[in-house]
């Protein structure tokens, strides 16, 4: 399990396939391809859960406010497909979970921003759903797309 990175690091690199909007059935994309660009990375734990559901909800309703600031993989925008783990492990997201004594692995609720250089500005772990776009708004006012 790799270690989750810190704000003002360099982070992880990637190359994963983008589905949706621009990129249609599917594009592969890495961290260069937006140097100059902020990016949100925004790890959940489970498809079609209730929390996970409200956050989307909550990044699809402010993308009208997001969508010029910066570029954002989540519904209605397009998804990054890592099946092999790839990027939640390099960015620290895979890790052992614990729900009624039973240990499985899974992906932690986390959101990483990035800013044009490639160097993490922000970190949010554990938000409440309902205030996840609203905690992005001061970050990417702070990081404008170039």
């Amino acid at each position: 399990m790799a270690r989750e990175p810190k704000i003002g690091v360099a982070a992880p690199a990637f190359h994963a396939t983008a589905v949706g909007g621009e990129y249609g059935a599917g594009r592969q994309v890495s961290l260069a391809d937006f140097r100059g660009s902020v990016l949100i990375l925004h790890f959940y734990p489970k498809d079609d859960t209730p929390g996970c559901t409200v956050q989307a909800c909550g990044l699809r309703d402010a993308w009208d406010e997001i969508k010029d600031r910066a570029a954002v993989f989540q519904s209605p925008f397009p998804l990054l497909s890592d099946p092999e783990k790839k990027m939640a492990t390099a960015y620290g997201v895979w890790v052992e979970k614990n729900m009624y004594g039973r240990k499985y692995m899974g992906v932690k609720r986390a959101t990483f921003v990035i800013d044009g250089n490639g160097r993490i500005s922000a970190i949010f772990h554990k938000v409440k759903p309902e205030q996840h776009a609203r905690l992005l708004h001061p970050v990417l006012r702070a990081n404008i797309k170039k």
